[in-house]
């Protein structure tokens, strides 16, 4: 078993080399989408979801109106919206049939994946691919497909990477948005609650 610091160091290289190999237009797109919607939406499962709704948290802190799915206070999104979906997979059934009623109701939809030929990024208009390895994608060191494939397996357990990934990434996409808002450290830290 390799000790901590070792672990760290490689799972740090491995976040720095999956951001690395975001298309900067795809972080364009992200952050013009979410700046442009009246109202945003954010949904994701399982531990992606934690990540949205980190990522939640920070658009709120920019003054922008963003709710989590889900949240009793959550409002009807239609023209104008955004809904921002996590599939890392490519494919949630929930996350599809949110999607969908979007749509229907005339939001815009925006989905952040590692995968852009999933089911749920293409039935999106904008996506943000982060490519690292999710669940779908978990080959241990002790599956035998590892070494066949030529493909080496995340330190991290199941898709914690891509989790990892999408926490720094969307902190960078933050700062990025922060830029074209004119909004400041200062102004974010205002907005934070005091009921903690």
């Amino acid at each position: 078993m390799k000790d901590f610091s070792t672990l760290g160091a490689e799972a740090t290289a491995e976040i720095a080399a999956a951001l690395a190999r975001v298309d900067p237009a795809d972080i364009e797109t992200a952050a013009a989408v979410i700046a442009n919607a009246r109202r945003i939406a954010l949904y994701g499962v399982g531990r992606e979801g934690l990540m949205m709704k980190g990522l939640a948290m920070r658009l709120f802190h920019l003054g922008l109106d963003a709710h989590v799915v889900g949240d009793m206070t959550t409002p009807a999104i239609g023209q104008g919206d955004l809904l921002v979906v996590s599939a890392g997979p490519g494919y949630f059934s929930t996350v599809a049939g949110l999607v969908g009623v979007a749509r229907q109701a005339g939001a815009r939809t925006l989905c952040v994946s590692a995968r852009d030929d999933g089911a749920v990024a293409r039935a999106c208009d904008a996506v943000l691919v982060l490519p690292a390895q999710t669940m779908a994608d978990d080959l241990g060191a002790d599956d035998p497909r590892a070494d066949d494939q030529g493909a080496k397996a995340s330190v991290l357990p199941m898709g914690s990477l891509f989790e990892g990934v999408q926490y720094v990434a969307f902190e960078l996409l933050v700062l990025h948005l922060r830029e074209k808002l004119g909004e400041t450290a200062e102004t974010m830290r205002a907005r934070h609650t005091n009921l903690e």
